[in-house]
C-alpha cells in the first residue's frame, strides 16, 4: 500500500496532472508527470513523489478493475522503493488501458519504469 504522502487524493491535483502533465504512452498504459512546486509548510524538507491511478470501465468489470489498480499501486511502490527513482516533488498519473488485466507484471514494470524515464527526459 502507498503511504498517504505518496497518494494523490484531490482532483484538481488530478486534473492538473493530466492537462498540464508530460505524457508518455505504452501499450497497456498512459503516463502522466507533473513537477509540482514545493510546499512551503516542508520547510526545507523533499517533498516526496505521488502517484495516482485512473483505471475506466472500459478495462472491464469492478473486479479487474480493481486487480488491475492493485497492480499499479505495487508497480508506483516498487518504483517509490528503488535507489534509482530520482524523482521528488512530482505527480504521476497512470492511466490503465484495456488489456492492462492481461498483461505480466513483469511487463507492466518495464513499460510504466519505461514511460515515467521517458516523460522525465522530455
Amino acid at each position: 500500500m502507498l503511504a498517504k504522502a505518496n497518494r494523490i487524493v484531490r482532483a484538481d491535483d488530478y486534473r492538473n496532472t493530466v492537462r498540464r502533465g508530460r505524457k508518455s504512452a505504452t501499450a497497456h498504459c498512459v503516463v502522466y508527470l507533473r513537477v509540482v512546486s514545493a510546499d512551503p509548510s516542508l520547510s526545507g524538507a523533499s517533498a516526496p513523489s505521488r502517484f495516482g491511478f485512473i483505471v475506466a470501465k472500459n478495462v472491464g468489470n469492478a473486479v479487474v478493475r480493481n486487480t488491475v489498480r492493485r497492480r499499479l499501486k505495487a508497480v508506483a511502490h516498487t518504483l517509490l522503493g528503488d535507489d534509482a527513482f530520482p524523482l521528488e516533488r512530482t505527480d504521476i498519473v497512470i492511466r490503465a488501458l484495456p488489456g492492462s488485466d492481461a498483461v505480466q507484471w513483469s511487463t507492466l514494470l518495464e513499460e510504466i519504469t519505461g514511460a515515467v524515464n521517458k516523460g522525465v527526459r522530455a
